[in-house]
C-alpha cells in the first residue's frame, strides 16, 4: 500500500481501544442497574423503579449509538458522527448524575440506607466514562491521512462458518475474510448465532479474572446473585495459582491483560492435566473475531462480550457448568467401569497366572503347555482329623485360612505360582507359567520356610498343626480348563509323584524324590529313605530333606 493511502490498521486498532475503553464503565453503569431494578422489586421499593428505568434506558441508548458509530463504515462514510458521540457521552453524563444523585437521596431517607454502594460504583463509571471520552474519540483520526480504504460488502446468506464456540457459531462473509487481509474481523462482517442453553446450574465455584476491579465486582455481584460462590482474581499469575490450590467449576477470563494475558492463562491451563477440565469462558470488550476464534480454539467454552446481557449472562453459564456437570459424571462412570475392571483382573489373578491371563483376555480360547522341567510341592495337614474333632468348623476355615495366606506369602517370596488348596492340601510349582533354572531351589527353600512358619505360628495352640511334605521334579502339562469358573492345572506323571511325596512321607519333614534330590544335592542334605507299595509306582527311594549344606 503506497505512502499517499496509508494502512487502515492505525484506524482500526485506535477505534477497537475505543469502543473497548467506553463499554467498560457503560456495562458498569447498565449492570448495577439491572441488579438494583432486580433488587427493588425483592425488597418492595417500587418508589426507586422511575429512576432506574431512565438509567436503563439512557445508558441502553448511548450504548446503541456507541456500537453504531465505532465502525469503520460508518466513521467512513459520516466523520462527524464521532463529535455526535463525544456530546451524547456529556449529555449523558449530566442525566446519569443527576439520577444517581436523586437516587441516592432517596435511598439515604430509607431504613438501612440501602445501595448507596451501588450508586457510588455507578457514580464512578459515569465520571470515568466522562473523563476518558474527549480523549479516545479525539484520537481516532491522527491525521487528514487517516480513513477507510474498503467497503465491507455482502449479505448474511453468503457467509461460511468461521468459528464455532460452546453454545455460539461464527459466520465471516468471505468478501469482508478476504479484503481484511489478516486485520481484525468488524462486527459488520460477521452473524452470531447462539444455541438454546440449558437450565442454571445452580451454586457453582467460579473464578472472576479481569485485571479491571469495577468489572470484577460487577461480576461477584451478578454471579452471586444466582446462588454461586465467587473468587476473583486481578491478573492471570494470582488466577494460575488460585486454580492450582482450590478447585473450580468454571472460570470466566477476561482477554486483555497486562503481563499474563487471557490467551496465556487459557494455554497454562489447557497444558496442565490437573486443570485442563476446569471450563473456561472468555469476556472481552472488543467486537473481535478472530480473537475469540482464537479463545475457541485454544480451548475455551465460550465467550461473553461486555457489556454483559444478565439473560446471555446466566444462559452461557449455566450451558457451561451443565456440559461440566455432564463430563463429571461421565468421569465418575468410567472411574467406577475401570474400578470394576481392576477388581475383575484382580479375581482373575487370584485364580490364574498373569501370563495365562493376559493370553486369556487376548483371545486365546485353548490354553495347554508342556513344560519339560519344574518341581511340584504338595503340603497337607498330618492330623487334620484330630483338629476337626476339637475346633467347630468355622474354626477350622479361620485355621485354614491363616494357614494358607501364610504360605501364599511365603510363595509369592520365592516367585512360585500356587496352583490350588484341595481341602486341607497345598499345590504350587516352582518353573512355571516362566521357565526358571532355579525351579528346585525356589521350591526348597518354600518348604523349608512353610516347616519354619508352622513351627513359630501354628505348634502352641492346643492342637498344634502338623505338617507333611512331598516335592517332585520333572515334565508335567498345564493348561486353563473352564468357560465360566476358570481352573489352571497340572498333569502328568512328576504330579502324580509329588503327590505320593507327601502322602508317603513324615510328619514334620519334607520327602523329595530322586530326580528332585539330584538337582538338589550340592546345596542341602538329605537323609534316604526306601518307600516300598507306593500306590501306582510299586518300590520307591525317597529323601528327607533335613537342610542347607554350608556355604564352601
Amino acid at each position: 500500500m503506497s505512502a499517499s493511502n496509508p494502512s487502515p490498521r492505525p484506524v482500526a486498532a485506535r477505534v477497537a481501544k475505543a469502543r473497548h475503553d467506553l463499554r467498560n464503565p457503560l456495562g458498569e453503569i447498565i449492570g448495577y442497574a439491572e441488579i438494583l431494578s432486580e433488587e427493588t422489586v425483592e425488597l418492595g421499593l417500587p418508589q426507586l423503579r422511575s429512576d432506574l428505568t431512565d438509567l436503563l434506558t439512557g445508558a441502553n441508548a448511548l450504548l446503541h449509538q456507541l456500537n453504531i458509530t465505532l465502525e469503520l463504515d460508518q466513521l467512513q462514510e459520516r466523520p462527524a458522527s464521532v463529535a455526535e458521540l463525544c456530546a451524547s457521552v456529556k449529555a449523558h453524563a449530566a442525566r446519569c448524575g443527576a439520577t444517581v444523585g436523586s437516587l441516592s437521596t432517596q435511598c439515604r431517607a430509607l431504613p438501612n440506607r440501602p445501595f448507596l454502594d451501588d450508586l457510588e460504583r455507578i457514580a464512578a463509571a459515569n465520571q470515568h466514562m466522562a473523563d476518558r471520552a474527549p480523549l479516545l474519540l479525539g484520537d481516532l483520526f491522527e491525521s487528514e491521512h487517516d480513513g477507510l480504504s474498503w467497503n465491507t460488502q455482502g449479505r448474511a446468506d453468503d457467509a461460511f462458518a468461521s468459528g464455532i464456540s460452546g453454545d455460539t457459531i461464527f459466520f465471516r462473509r468471505p468478501d469482508a475474510a478476504s479484503e481484511l487481509e489478516g486485520e481484525a474481523a468488524h462486527p459488520t462482517d460477521t452473524l452470531f448465532l447462539t444455541r438454546p442453553t440449558a437450565a442454571q446450574v445452580e451454586g457453582a465455584s467460579i473464578l472472576v479474572v479481569d485485571d479491571n476491579p469495577a468489572s470484577r465486582a460487577l461480576l461477584t455481584r451478578r454471579l452471586a446473585r444466582s446462588g454461586h460462590r465467587v473468587a476473583h482474581a486481578e491478573d492471570g499469575e494470582h488466577a494460575l495459582s488460585m486454580v492450582r490450590q482450590h478447585p473450580f467449576d468454571l472460570m470466566l477470563l477476561d482477554v486483555l491483560m497486562p503481563r499474563v494475558t487471557g490467551y496465556d492463562v487459557l494455554s497454562a491451563m489447557k497444558a496442565d492435566p490437573a486443570l485442563r477440565h476446569i471450563p473456561v469462558i472468555m469476556i472481552t470488550g472488543l467486537d473481535d473475531l478472530d480473537s475469540l476464534v482464537r479463545c475457541i480454539e485454544g480451548g475455551a467454552e465460550d465467550y461473553l462480550t461486555k457489556p454483559f446481557d444478565p439473560v446471555l449472562l446466566k444462559a452461557r453459564i449455566g450451558a457451561c457448568l451443565e456440559k461440566k456437570r455432564l463430563r463429571d459424571k461421565e468421569q465418575l462412570l468410567l472411574a467406577e467401569i475401570r474400578k470394576a475392571k481392576e477388581q475383575s483382573e484382580a479375581l482373575l489373578l487370584n485364580i490364574l497366572p498373569r501370563s495365562i491371563a493376559d493370553r486369556l483376555k487376548a483371545g486365546e480360547s485353548t490354553i495347554v503347555d508342556t513344560l519339560p522341567e519344574v518341581t511340584v510341592l504338595f503340603a497337607d495337614l498330618a492330623n487334620f482329623t484330630e483338629l476337626s474333632a476339637h475346633i467347630s468348623g468355622v474354626e477350622m476355615v479361620g485355621l485354614l485360612n491363616e494357614l494358607f495366606t501364610t504360605f501364599d506369602l511365603l510363595a509369592q517370596e520365592q516367585g512360585l505360582e500356587k496352583i490350588k488348596t484341595i481341602g486341607d492340601a497345598y499345590m504350587v510349582v516352582g518353573g512355571l507359567p516362566t521357565p526358571r533354572a532355579d525351579h528346585a531351589h525356589a521350591i526348597a527353600e518354600l518348604a523349608l520356610n512353610m516347616l519354619q512358619a508352622v513351627a513359630e505360628q501354628f505348634a502352641q495352640r492346643q492342637v498344634p498343626v502338623r505338617l507333611r511334605i512331598g516335592i517332585n521334579s520333572g515334565p508335567v502339562v498345564a493348561g486353563v480348563i473352564g468357560r465360566h469358573k476358570f481352573s489352571y492345572d497340572l498333569w502328568g506323571d512328576t504330579v502324580n509323584t509329588a503327590s505320593r511325596m507327601e502322602s508317603h512321607g513324615q510328619v514334620g519333614a519334607i520327602q523329595v524324590s530322586e530326580a528332585t534330590r539330584r538337582l538338589l544335592e550340592r546345596a542341602y542334605t538329605f537323609t534316604r529313605r526306601d518307600l516300598t507299595q507306593v500306590k501306582g509306582k510299586g518300590d520307591l527311594t525317597a529323601w528327607l530333606l533335613t537342610g542347607r549344606n554350608a556355604p564352601a
